[in-house]
């Protein structure tokens, strides 16, 4: 059975202002679809939300046709680049604001945690405020004071429980938030990234809540998320948002590799020294480029168990002492396998004003076959010279990594950290 719905969705909105900022505009709108029953005008003139570049129309569609459907008791992850239009979405769907086209259907009760201190009045003590939500909810009195003790002992502010909201922690509003819109047996769960607030022990209580809720009780649950790992954890399939329109839908592990591999591509810079980097970069060293070589020092693509030569270049633009060149990889979620350090295998640095060139050696890569991103590092004491989070892509192809004529391709955990071993069975 389909719980959620969206057909041909689009929210449009004018940068910094409200409605369309001025009474002739409001008017036109006005006079064109309701009295000649035409388009709205200003429909046409919207321009895609690219947050990074600077546009002519000073109206955006934060959202684009959009189209999905998710069934009963899915858990759906929704993840894209801040700005792509994950929290508009979740918006239109929470009935907080309405799209500006297309058609949006959903069966039961939606309970949305959106904001942190959403629905909550500040003044209202945390106790009234439970009831206040099952309220706006639908929840009867009864009802609610039978959950009331399980909301209060899941979201650990038993003793805040009679003080106003205003006196809050962020981190006690959205456990108290999460705990109401949880335990009150919504349909269908939104939770935007709020989590995040929380502490480590709160995230793991919320995750194995929502998992709960989806499989036990067959409800539906929305969860945006930058953290890979728990949307991976939690979610069955997912939606990946560009620019305000859909770039891929499908399995989550597909939807997570699509957007990872989307964030590290530089085709559209010619070279490392050209993209973006960090604020406090000094600037004083900068990669140009990075190459993956076989023990031959041709360019190959990277072989499980086989050696590997990682080639640098880069530009040093001041004397550098005590400086230290990194090379990390990391899985598709963003965890750190292996980092290659020169200050793991020599002492620090000293560089001198030019172009360099230098290389790590891997004598055996102990990497399964799969896709992996790589982030480059060059700094002294307490400065970053310079760092790419997404320097490149990485990708490793199967082979004999154990000498014994076996494969070693995908792995049931995902992307692992392989080890030369022996087993002994004693009799």
């Amino acid at each position: 059975m389909t719980a959620i719905e969206f057909e041909n969705v689009s929210k449009q909105y004018r940068l910094g202002l409200v409605s369309t900022g001025t009474l002739a505009h409001d008017l036109n709108r006005f006079w064109q679809t309701r009295i000649l029953g035409r388009e709205d005008p200003y429909l046409k003139i919207g321009e895609t939300n690219d947050r990074s570049k600077k546009g002519e129309s000073d109206y955006v569609w934060a959202l684009r046709d959009i189209n999905f459907k998710v069934e009963q008791g899915d858990v759906v992850g929704i993840i894209g680049r801040n700005g792509a239009g994950k929290s508009t979405l979740l918006k239109l769907l929470s009935r907080v604001t309405a799209p500006t086209t297309g058609v949006i259907r959903a069966r039961g009760r939606i309970a949305s945690l959106l904001e942190v201190g959403t629905g909550f009045h500040p003044e209202m003590t945390g106790r009234e405020n439970i009831f206040m939500n099952g309220s706006i909810m639908g929840m009867s009195h009864d009802e609610i004071t039978r959950k009331l003790d399980e909301i209060v002992d899941f979201s650990g502010c038993e003793r805040y429980l009679d003080t106003p909201v205003k006196r809050y922690s962020s981190g006690m509003t959205v456990r108290l938030g999460f705990a109401i819109a949880a335990h009150l047996e919504p349909e269908i769960l939104v939770v935007d990234e709020v989590l995040a607030v929380g502490d480590a022990e709160f995230q793991k209580k919320a995750v194995g809540k929502m998992q709960d809720v989806s499989r036990g009780g067959g409800r539906t649950v929305l969860f945006v998320s930058h953290n890979m790992r728990a949307v991976r954890n939690l979610c069955k399939s997912g939606l990946v948002l560009k620019n305000g329109s859909v770039s891929c839908i499908g399995k989550i592990d597909d939807c997570i590799a699509h957007y990872l591999a989307d964030s590290v591509n530089t085709s559209q810079y010619g070279s490392l020294s050209e993209i973006p980097r960090p604020g406090d970069c000094s600037g004083t060293i900068r990669f140009t480029n990075v190459q993956f070589c076989d023990v031959d020092g041709v360019v190959a693509q990277p072989r499980c168990g086989k050696p590997l030569r990682i080639k640098l270049e880069f530009d040093v633009f001041e004397n550098e002492k005590s400086c230290t060149i990194s090379f990390g990889i990391r899985d598709m979620t963003g965890n750190v396998l292996i980092v290659l350090s020169t200050n793991h295998v020599c002492s620090f640095l000293n560089l001198a004003k030019g172009h360099h060139k230098a290389e790590f050696l891997v004598p055996k890569l102990p990497l399964s076959e799969g896709e992996y991103n790589c982030y480059l590092y060059a700094g002294g004491f307490q400065k970053r010279a310079d760092y790419l989070e997404n320097a490149t892509k990485m990708s490793v192809q199967e082979d004999d990594f154990f000498g014994n004529g076996k494969m070693v391709g995908g792995h049931i955990l995902g992307r692992i950290v392989l080890c030369d071993h022996q087993w002994h069975l004693d009799e």
